[in-house]
C-alpha cells in the first residue's frame, strides 16, 4: 500500500496545445493524495475550471492559489470580470468544484509523524524585488526601457484598487490575520504562485523581471509561521532553494518552449511531504539541451 503524498505542480498553461498532454498525466499514487497547484492553470475562466474539476476528479484534495495568467483579463473571455471581482469570480467557481482556495479554511495535513497546516496564499506584488539603487518608479522605467515587460501591465487590473501595490498590501493584511491565527504548536506549508522571498528570483535571466515576482512584506513568513516548506511557481525555474533551512520549491511545468530544452516535460509532480528529493540549478541546466 502507497502512502499518501502532499503534492505540487504549478504553470501548466494548458492553454498551450502541448501542454495538454501533460494534464493527463498528473494522476494520484494513492487514493488519499492532495495535489497543490500553484498558480497558472491558464487565463480564461472556462478553461481553469475544466482542468481544476479534472484534477478534482483523481485527487483526494485539490488546493489552488490564483497565479497572475488567471487574474488577467484576456480577450475572448466571457468572463468580463476584473481585479478583485474576478479574483471572486474564480473563488466561487472553485468552491462548486470543491477545490480549496486561499478564502477557504486552511486544510491540515496528517501523516504517521505530524499535523501540518496547508496555507494557501495570495498575496499578489508591489515592486520591491528591483535591482538594487533603484526606487519602485526607476525599476518600472528601466523595465520598460530594456523591453522586459510583463503582460499583467495590461491584463491584470487591480481594480477596485489603484494600482497593484496598493491590492497587494491589503492582500498581505489579510492573509497575515490568518496566519497568526494558526495554533502555534502547528507547522506550516506555505503555498503561494509568487515566492515568499526573493532569493529564488536572484537567477532570472532578465533581473529587471522581478519587480512582478513578489513583495518583501513576506521575506521572513517561512520563520514566522513555522514552514517545514514553501511552494510557489511563476519563475519557470523548478529548483529547490533552502533559505533559513527551510525548501522553497518551484514546482512550474512552464511553457513547452521551455521544457523541450530539458528533453521533456519529466514528472509534473513534485512531492512536498514526504519530501522529494531536492533538486539544485545545476541539475537543471545540465538537463539543457
Amino acid at each position: 500500500m502507497v502512502a499518501p503524498s502532499l503534492l505540487a505542480t504549478s504553470d501548466l498553461h494548458v492553454s498551450h496545445r502541448d501542454n495538454l498532454p501533460v494534464l493527463d498525466e498528473i494522476r494520484p499514487r494513492s487514493d488519499e493524495d492532495w495535489l497543490i497547484v500553484a498558480g497558472d492553470v491558464a487565463e480564461k475562466t472556462e478553461t481553469i475550471g475544466w482542468a481544476l474539476g479534472k484534477l478534482r476528479e483523481r485527487f483526494s484534495r485539490v488546493i489552488w492559489v490564483p497565479g497572475n495568467h488567471e487574474l488577467w483579463t484576456p480577450p475572448g473571455d466571457d468572463v468580463r470580470a476584473r481585479g478583485v471581482e474576478r479574483y471572486d469570480h474564480l473563488v466561487r467557481m472553485c468552491r462548486e468544484l470543491d477545490v480549496t482556495t486561499p478564502e477557504d479554511p486552511y486544510p491540515v495535513w496528517r501523516d504517521e509523524q505530524r499535523s501540518v497546516v496547508v496555507a494557501p496564499l495570495f498575496v499578489l506584488y508591489d515592486y520591491s524585488f528591483r535591482i538594487a539603487g533603484m526606487d519602485a518608479e526607476q525599476a518600472l522605467a528601466h523595465a520598460y526601457d530594456t523591453h522586459v515587460v510583463c503582460t499583467d501591465e495590461v491584463m491584470l487590473h487591480p481594480d477596485p484598487y489603484d494600482s497593484r501595490t496598493e491590492w497587494c498590501h491589503e492582500r498581505v493584511r489579510q492573509t497575515l490575520t490568518r496566519l497568526e491565527a494558526i495554533p502555534e504548536h502547528l507547522p506550516t506549508v506555505l503555498v503561494s504562485h509568487w515566492p515568499l522571498h526573493r532569493q529564488p528570483t536572484t537567477r532570472l535571466y532578465y533581473p529587471q523581471f522581478g519587480i512582478w515576482c513578489g513583495t518583501e512584506l513576506t521575506s521572513d513568513w517561512h520563520l514566522r509561521f513555522r514552514a517545514v516548506a514553501e511552494v510557489h511557481g511563476h519563475l519557470h525555474i523548478p529548483v529547490t532553494d533552502r533559505i533559513d533551512g527551510v525548501p522553497f520549491e518551484e514546482v512550474s511545468l512552464g511553457y513547452p518552449r521551455e521544457w523541450r530544452r530539458r528533453g521533456g516535460p519529466g514528472d509534473p509532480l513534485h512531492s512536498i511531504l514526504p519530501a522529494a528529493p531536492e533538486r539544485t540549478f545545476e541539475e537543471l541546466v545540465r538537463s539543457y539541451r
